[in-house]
C-alpha cells in the first residue's frame, strides 16, 4: 500500500482501516510513506513489483505522475487499486474514493448557511494535480451560486497545516472582506483557524473537509463552523478488500463510491469517538 503522506491524521486512519481488513484476511499488508513526493512514489511502487507483490493499493501523491508509476505493475498482471485519488493514464482495476464533488457542494451549501446565505470567500486549494483538490473544488464551484457565495481568492496550500496558516495570513491581508474559508481539506482549515486566532468562527466561517478529529474539535468547540467527513478507515478498507478480490481473480466495480457527510455543530458528537 502506497500511501501519499503519513504526515495527515487522514491517511493514517486510511492506512489502519486496509490494515484491519489485511489481518482480518490472514493477508500482509506492506505500507510504504512517500511524504508528498512522487518520485519517492514510484520507485516505491517499482520496489513492489520487483517483489511481484499479489496487489498494490496506491493514494496518489500526483494522480498524473501515478500513472507512469503503476503501469508497468499493470503490464505485469499485478492488480492495481487506487484510493483516495484517481490514478490518470493507467488501466487500474478500481478507484476507490469519497464523492468528492459531491463534498465540494455540500460545503459550499452549508458554509452559505454559516454565514447567513451571502459573502465572500477564500479557498485553500490542495496539491495541484490530485483529484481530490479538483474534484472538491470543482464541487464547491458548483454549489456557490446557490449559496450566495463569492470567491475572493484561492491558492494551493497543498493539504498542509502550517501552509495554510500562511497562506490564509497572506490572502487575509489582500482580501480583508473576506468573512467565509472553505479549505479543501482539514489540515488547511486547522492551519486557518491558526491564522485567524479569535476571530475564527466568528467574523470568519471555517469549513473544512475529511473529518478528521482535531478538526471535529474544532467544530465542537466552533472554531470551525463544519467540514465534510469522509470515512478514511472504511475508504482502506474497502480499498483493501478490493484489491483481495482483484487479486482472487474476482471481477470489481470500476469506481466504488464512499459516502461522505456534512458536519456542522448540530451533529458533531455523532461523529466524534
Amino acid at each position: 500500500m502506497a500511501v501519499s503522506t503519513l504526515n495527515n491524521p487522514f491517511f493514517v486512519d486510511l492506512r489502519d482501516g486496509a490494515q484491519a481488513a489485511a489481518d482480518a484476511a490472514g493477508v500482509t499488508l506492506n505500507v510504504v510513506d512517500a511524504q508528498n513526493d512522487a518520485a519517492t512514489q514510484a520507485n516505491q511502487i517499482a520496489d513492489a513489483v520487483t517483489k511481484q507483490s499479489s496487489a498494490i493499493i496506491i493514494n496518489p501523491v500526483d494522480s498524473a505522475a501515478a500513472g507512469s508509476a503503476v503501469k508497468p505493475a499493470v503490464n505485469g498482471k499485478i492488480p492495481v487499486v487506487a484510493v483516495d485519488r484517481a490514478v490518470e493514464g493507467a488501466d487500474v482495476a478500481s478507484l476507490v474514493s469519497s464523492d468528492n464533488v459531491e463534498g465540494g457542494t455540500l460545503a459550499a451549501t452549508e458554509l452559505g448557511k454559516a454565514m447567513g446565505g451571502s459573502g465572500d470567500v477564500i479557498v485553500l486549494q490542495g496539491v495541484p494535480g490530485t483529484s481530490a483538490s479538483r474534484d472538491r473544488g470543482q464541487g464547491f464551484t458548483q454549489g456557490i451560486g446557490g449559496a450566495g457565495l463569492k470567491v475572493l481568492a484561492q491558492q494551493p496550500a497543498n493539504f498542509d497545516r502550517t501552509q495554510g496558516l500562511n497562506v490564509t495570513t497572506n490572502l487575509l491581508q489582500a482580501n480583508a472582506g473576506a468573512t467565509g474559508i472553505f479549505a479543501e481539506n482539514d489540515e488547511m482549515a486547522l492551519g486557518a483557524v491558526q491564522a485567524l486566532g479569535a476571530k475564527a468562527g466568528q467574523q470568519v466561517k471555517v469549513f473544512g473537509f475529511d473529518g478528521t478529529e482535531d478538526a471535529l474539535k474544532a467544530v465542537q468547540e466552533g472554531k470551525m463552523v463544519g467540514t465534510i467527513a469522509q470515512q478514511p478507515a472504511e475508504l482502506g478498507k474497502v480499498a483493501a478488500e478490493t484489491a483481495l478480490k482483484v487479486a482472487d481473480g474476482q471481477t470489481v466495480e470500476n469506481d466504488i463510491p464512499v459516502p461522505v457527510k456534512a458536519v456542522t455543530k448540530d451533529n458533531v458528537a455523532d461523529f466524534l469517538k
